[in-house]
């Protein structure tokens, strides 16, 4: 434990090796969703979550990630959980009802069951964008959900 100005301060852990982690991704766009998962799954592995503690599962699109969160949040069988999907900007304002409700979804989900959720669901306005963020969002969402895990388990 670190302390700044004489105050104890809770360090960052990014040690996986005890954690079980879940991951809902959308199958709409699966082409960027499948770089943000395999980036994502690849840093866990790194981090030292076992692949036996990690669960996938498939949803059809965004707007179905937050109730499979919510059903795995509250199994109790996940330290933390991850979404992963891509929501690219189109003609119409179906992107702004998606991504917003999409978002609000999952921040419910985390603040109503504490169990936390990183959000590695991109929003750009066109696929290019997507694929250029895939492998730096899908692993920054795991280091996310690993460190809020740990600490979470420290408070």
């Amino acid at each position: 434990m670190g302390t700044y100005d004489g105050i104890n301060e809770t360090d960052s852990n990014l040690d996986g090796s005890a954690l079980r982690i879940g991951v809902v991704m959308s199958r709409f766009n699966r082409d960027i969703c499948d770089g943000l998962l395999a980036a994502c799954t690849g840093k866990l592995g790194k981090r030292g979550v076992k692949p036996a503690n990690m669960r996938i599962v498939t949803v059809p699109g965004a707007l179905e990630i937050p109730l499979i969160l919510r059903k795995m949040a509250v199994s109790g069988k996940f330290d933390a959980l991850i979404a992963i999907g891509a929501v690219v900007r189109g003609d119409t304002y179906h992107f702004e009802v998606v991504s917003n409700e999409m978002a609000s979804g999952i921040t419910r989900v985390q603040l109503d069951t504490g169990v936390p959720i990183a959000n590695a669901v991109l929003t750009t306005d066109t696929d290019e964008q997507a694929h250029c963020r895939t492998s730096a969002k899908g692993a920054e969402a795991a280091d996310c959900a690993i460190e809020m895990a740990n600490l979470l388990k420290v408070l």
